[in-house]
């Protein structure tokens, strides 16, 4: 199928760690557990996530892709950021996967040509009777679509909010990251990380993740003075 193919030369590529396992939701438990059923149910659906800067949608998506696979299921996820560069006959053949995750559908915001071709996806999708979720920054309706037929498409089925964690959440998210990788993550390097990093989720999971690679590497202990040197040459980098 061309559009797979198209997909590849985006460098598309789940992250082992996306799982619904280790999302810490807040107060985002309703948009994790209607993406859970949709997961794991064969039935049509339609779910349309929209939420700020780090609140989780691509991560979500990730995780959908991961657990909707592993029950046997075709599934594709395709951030729009990286595709609206290209053709969107990349969407071509799409409606034949289980489930269809686009990321990011406000980056595509003002393209005729791709506003028309999620149209008709959405439309295949469900004659096909598979599975789609979108996400966006912003609700379906207030997206600025030129398009009025897909902004009533998406406004229909189940639209979830996603609520960005504030910074106490923030650092039960990471002592649960910490966890979910089999270590303990003591509280004044928490408190010390948090102080020091930015303030974007998905910004600051990355850090983490560096850091997590880091002390395994050097056979460290997350510390004070570890973090703090780490910090440094990040900085000089």
């Amino acid at each position: 199928m061309s559009s797979m193919a198209d997909q590849l030369t985006l460098g598309v590529q789940l992250k082992d760690n996306a799982s619904f396992a280790n999302f810490y939701p807040a107060g985002n438990q309703e948009a994790l557990q209607g993406l859970m059923k949709l997961a794991r149910q064969s039935a049509p659906g339609f779910i349309f996530l929209w939420g700020g800067e780090g609140s989780g949608k691509s991560h979500l998506l990730q995780a959908l892709c991961h657990e909707a696979g592993s029950a046997g299921g075709a599934t594709v996820y395709l951030p729009l950021k990286k595709a609206a560069d290209l053709s969107c006959e990349i969407l071509s053949g799409l409606e034949a996967m289980s489930l269809v995750c686009l990321d990011d559908v406000g980056s595509i915001v003002g393209s005729a040509e791709w506003e028309e071709a999620i149209f008709h996806l959405y439309n295949r999708i469900q004659m096909q009777g598979g599975r789609l979720v979108v996400t966006a920054h912003a609700p379906p309706l207030s997206l600025g679509l030129c398009l009025a037929d897909l902004a009533s498409r998406l406004a229909h089925g189940l639209i979830y909010h996603l609520q960005c964690l504030d910074d106490e959440q923030k650092g039960y998210a990471l002592q649960q990251r910490a966890t979910f990788r089999g270590f303990a993550l003591p509280e004044e390097v928490l408190s010390y990380l948090l102080k020091r990093s930015p303030r974007n989720m998905s910004t600051l999971f990355e850090l983490f993740d560096r850091l997590d690679q880091a002390s395994l590497a050097a056979k460290r202990k997350l510390t004070i003075p570890f973090v703090r040197s780490f910090l440094e040459k990040e900085r000089q980098a």
